[in-house]
């Protein structure tokens, strides 16, 4: 299934531990209909020693939560649900993401 939320998007996360934080998407998994946000859903993960850490370490990273739990924010960082128009420039027709709330480009 395509995701309406593309890279780059900034959202805001509208339920679960993270509810209320906002972020940039930096990956989008469609295949399970997951995004990685910047800043949320952060998780520790243990690493083995290995020969570039020789004690291993425990990092914190960034773990995917499902798409329905982020919205879309405007230019006036409200959450807005997506739309899309079709523009014809030059005789081509393209299609356009416009937020619903306002409906101005997205």
């Amino acid at each position: 299934m395509k995701l309406k939320i593309k890279k780059n998007d900034t959202v805001r996360v509208i339920a679960g531990n993270d509810k209320g934080k906002e972020g940039r998407v930096t990956e989008i998994l469609p295949d399970k209909m997951r995004v990685i946000v910047e800043g949320v859903n952060v998780r520790k993960k243990h690493m083995k020693p290995a020969q570039g850490q020789p004690n291993g370490s425990i990092q914190e990273r960034e773990m995917p939560i499902h798409y329905s739990n982020v919205m879309l924010l405007d230019g006036e960082k409200n959450t807005t649900r997506l739309g899309v128009k079709k523009v014809e420039q030059n005789g081509t027709v393209s299609r356009v993401r416009i937020a619903r709330t306002t409906g101005e480009q997205i």
